[in-house]
């Protein structure tokens, strides 16, 4: 990958969000105008619930990951990114194993962010991007690998915002063990949801605005893209009904036919249910009208944190 014509590299800020499932990659100019956002799937959280630790074979998958991304940053002539780490960073036991060597490969410190600042950054990419809700309540929702972030927003500000220990690995790996999930193991994966959400005070009937993976698979799903397009799915409305009619889809499909979805990110195949059904469930717990879809998150929060210093 080399830089696009017509910028300095001294424009460019890059930026790198290491999450449970995925590790991203955005690089902007000064416009803040995308130059570079890339998606790649370490799983740095696969069995982290259950051992509390990262496993041998994730840390090299996303150690081969940061080694594909400084050569990104090299051709783009960006030397030192801004890095953060998420939730299982935060939990494991053993997380230096893992950010000891990226640090080095990237050349950056990482900072291992708690769940609070992970939500507020979440919040500052959807007011940056949906200037037109600020007029009413929202609730952002931030569908992680290892931790769901719920921000309550009164329209200009965070009124709250918590991280609860949910996501998409994590929900599979705890409840979905069935290639198709069973009766059983779905009312339970509702019911760990619920508990959840029952311990939040919420406002009801208030939109929801959806960031992170799982909400933009969802829309190009809904979308039936072939290929990912971030201007489509940014701004897509989905009701619950539908959103549970997707749900209802996913639930009842095998591995394979989940992959073959129009729309599907074949490496989120296996844990799209779980984060979906999130979604399905905070629409429910706050009767939202509607959920509107981000595909700017924690990575664009941090390069407009960024460009206003």
């Amino acid at each position: 990958m080399t830089a696009t014509p017509g910028y300095s590299a001294a424009m460019a800020t890059a930026v790198i969000d290491i999450g449970t499932n995925t590790l991203l990659l955005l690089i902007v100019d000064d416009t803040m105008h995308p130059l570079v956002d890339l998606c790649r799937f370490g799983r740095l959280g696969k069995g982290l619930d259950a051992s509390g630790r990262l496993a041998a074979e994730s840390i090299a998958a996303s150690l081969d990951i940061c080694r594909e991304y400084r050569q990104v940053m090299d051709a783009a002539g960006v030397s030192a990114p801004i890095i953060v780490g998420t939730q299982a960073l935060r939990e494991a036991a053993n997380s230096q194993d893992f950010v000891a060597p990226a640090q080095e490969i990237l050349g950056a410190p990482i900072e291992v962010i708690a769940g609070e600042r992970e939500a507020q950054l979440a919040f500052t990419s959807v007011a940056r991007t949906f200037p037109e809700l600020a007029q009413a309540p929202y609730v952002v929702v931030d569908v992680g690998g290892g931790s769901t972030e719920i921000i309550v927003s009164n329209g200009t500000k965070v009124v709250s915002a918590v991280s609860l220990p949910i996501g998409a690995v994590r929900l599979t790996e705890r409840h979905l063990r069935h290639d198709p999930p069973t009766a059983d193991e779905t009312r339970a994966l509702f019911a760990d949801i619920d508990g959840r959400l029952a311990q939040l005070e919420l406002p009801m009937a208030v939109p929801v605005v959806a960031t992170a993976g799982t909400a933009t698979t969802l829309a190009a799903m809904a979308l039936r893209l072939d290929r990912y397009d971030a201007v489509a799915v940014t701004g897509l409305r989905l009701e619950a009904m539908a959103i549970d009619a997707q749900l209802a889809r996913l639930l009842s499909a095998t591995l394979v036919a989940r992959r073959a979805i129009r729309g599907m990110e074949p490496q989120r195949a296996d844990v799209i249910a779980g984060g979906v059904a999130i979604l399905a469930r905070v629409m429910h717990r706050i009767d939202a009208p509607v959920m509107i879809t981000c595909d700017r998150g924690v990575r664009w929060g941090l390069a407009y944190e960024r460009a206003a210093r």
